[in-house]
């Protein structure tokens, strides 16, 4: 009989597969089109409840990926907001942006499906604002944004909102279609991920500091 330990050890190996087969599908497909019990059989599981035994409901797993790479993200954004030292400038800042995720993606190898499945999940209604809300609240992200505040041009509320959603996108999409391409081994436009977080960067910079239309 499996002891306490072997049966944790196990528990957490189920656990972590199962993680990694969401992501996955979740990636691929979307997040509304897959089901837990699709998960839990290309999991290899036995129970077609594992998902909801290990996890709760979809968006409990959903939010399990996220935590899931975090930390990794977080700790990458600390180490680079402690060396700016107050730096004034703005590609600095917004470096702290762009490469903690792009570096975390990149420890990843290929396939990797962490930012596409960031895609799928941020633009299904149900799960948006959760999601956002899970990766906008670390300390190290309330930081960058205090930070940006500082340098960036003064700008009406309403359109700095709609450069906050642009930027994020932007971000978002950029690195899940080259996770993509790369699966695929098709051409990218950028040889590197480093290279791909300074084309990120630059647009960036680009975008908050264009000059903007008034609509009134």
């Amino acid at each position: 009989m499996a002891g306490p330990r072997t049966r944790q050890a196990h528990a957490t190996e189920t656990r972590e597969l199962i993680l990694s087969t969401a992501e996955r599908l979740f990636a691929e497909q979307g997040v509304a089109a897959v089901s837990n019990r699709q998960i839990s059989e290309a999991a290899g599981q036995a129970n077609n409840f594992a998902v909801g035994y290990h996890f709760g409901t979809k968006t409990d797993l959903v939010l399990a990926i996220v935590r899931r790479d975090s930390p990794s993200i977080e700790r990458r954004r600390m180490e680079m907001l402690a060396g700016l030292r107050g730096s004034q400038t703005l590609r600095d800042w917004l470096a702290c942006l762009v490469l903690p995720l792009t570096e975390h993606i990149a420890s990843l190898g290929s396939p990797s499906w962490y930012a596409r499945f960031i895609a799928q999940a941020t633009t299904d209604p149900a799960l948006r604002q959760l999601v956002i809300a899970e990766t906008a609240v670390s300390p190290s992200m309330r930081a960058v944004t205090e930070g940006l505040e500082r340098l960036l041009p003064v700008l009406p509320a309403d359109v700095a909102a709609e450069r906050g959603d642009m930027s994020r996108h932007l971000i978002v999409h950029v690195c899940a279609e080259r996770e993509r391409a790369l699966q695929e081994g098709a051409t990218t436009p950028r040889a590197t991920w480093e290279g791909a977080a300074a084309g990120l960067i630059d647009a960036l910079a680009g975008l908050w500091q264009a000059p903007f239309t008034p609509t009134d």
